[in-house]
């Protein structure tokens, strides 16, 4: 893009005053394929990194140093076959300080999908004896898996599922409420053992509907998040060729929301015979959409982030997100169901002589911070500069 002579001097100025206002530290750095990251409630110093081959290791904040021993390693029972195979989500049960009990998605040898409970009796390493299978269907192929898994406002765990994989969804998973792909469910998990269906689910007296199912017409929801101060629900759910989308659901208002897909690519008609259609009549539209192509503004594979709720306060209550193949990192404020005051954070957002390769995800930390997670091995955290 080229100024004009005029405007060139302010733009740099402004240019110069953003670079000054934030950037990235690096926290660590060595692991294979980092795919989440997090914090337990009540822990500070601390954060868990989640490597998609099946293991999560405990690393020092200020040091980068990891634990001599894996927080949890279930390699043995994981899948890597494909790609978007893996060791994909953790969630910490909100008491985990006391419980010691938390919940992973991951993709078997089976080529299914599981939810699993684990109980850390020490907080620090996971006997994967104490593993009990709340959850468990086929994936199909081996790509679409989602694998986020949350905790809500209300304390149900949220868990994400792409529509079971291949293009074009070809076993209309995404309209079809007799399976849990292309799905967010919602479920209690606050029994002993096993897990109850919340009787507010939307689907729960429907005899042809899975009464787990909370929400539908998701495609592959790649990175979730609820806003920790407002309970918001935020979605970033990947596109098949044309175009990816940004979804966002008020606290308490996703119940029974159909995101579309395979009818509508975020808000297009799917444009393959047979496949695409009219919006259907409950169709909830994304706040944000954004073209294929390697420009500014464009990308292949949307990666889901966080309404910023930390210490930098050029970031306060603006909802950061990334592409992974087009390593670019935005912002936008929400008002009136909108994206406003988009911006464009990938230049300033590079690490001192190098740069984040493939955004694989965001964290919070126990504050708010963000950090961004680059799968090809480092975690950084945003910061005021």
């Amino acid at each position: 893009m080229f100024l004009k002579p005029r405007a060139t001097a302010a733009f740099l100025a402004t240019l110069t005053i953003s670079h000054a206002e934030i950037a990235v530290e690096q926290v660590a750095k060595g692991f294979e394929r980092p795919v989440w990251a997090g914090v337990p409630n009540g822990i500070k110093g601390k954060l868990w990194v989640m490597e998609q081959a099946g293991q999560v290791w405990i690393v020092n904040e200020k040091t980068g140093e990891r634990e001599k021993e894996p927080f949890l390693d279930n390699r043995q029972d994981v899948s890597r076959k494909g790609n978007e195979e893996g060791l994909l989500g953790l969630a910490f049960a909100p008491d985990f300080v006391t419980s010691g009990r938390y919940y992973v998605d991951f993709t078997d040898k089976e080529k299914q999908t599981r939810i699993v409970r684990y109980t850390s009796t020490d907080r620090k390493t996971t006997d994967v004896a104490t593993g009990e299978i709340l959850m468990k269907y086929p994936s199909e192929f081996e790509n679409h898996n989602g694998g986020w898994v949350g905790f809500g406002p209300d304390n149900m765990l949220y868990i994400a599922n792409g529509d079971g994989g291949s293009g074009n969804d070809p076993h209309k998973h995404g309209q079809a409420l007799d399976t849990f792909l292309a799905k967010l469910l919602r479920i209690d998990v606050s029994p002993k053992t096993g897990y109850t269906v919340p009787p507010d689910n939307p689907f729960v007296n429907n005899k042809d509907a899975k009464p787990e199912i909370w929400a539908y017409g998701l495609r592959n929801p790649w990175r979730c998040s609820f806003d920790r101060e407002t309970g918001d629900l935020w979605i970033g759910d990947v596109g098949q060729n044309n175009w990816e989308e940004v979804d966002a659901m008020p606290k308490g208002k996703g119940s029974g929301a159909n995101f579309g897909w395979s009818l509508r690519e975020a808000d297009q008609e799917t444009p393959a015979k047979g496949v695409g259609g009219p919006p259907p009549q409950n169709v909830v539209e994304p706040i944000y959409v954004y073209k294929h192509g390697g420009g500014e503004k464009e990308g292949f594979s949307v990666t889901g982030g966080y309404v910023y709720r930390g210490p930098v306060k050029e970031l306060q209550g603006r909802y950061l997100f990334a592409d992974y193949q087009n390593p670019r990192i935005w912002s936008f404020v929400l008002k009136g169901g909108k994206a406003t005051d988009f911006k464009d954070h990938t230049k300033e957002l590079q690490p001192q002589g190098g740069r984040i390769n493939l955004i694989s995800s965001f964290a919070e930390d126990e504050n708010g911070g963000l950090l961004i997670l680059d799968h090809t091995g480092a975690v950084y955290r945003i910061v005021a500069h």
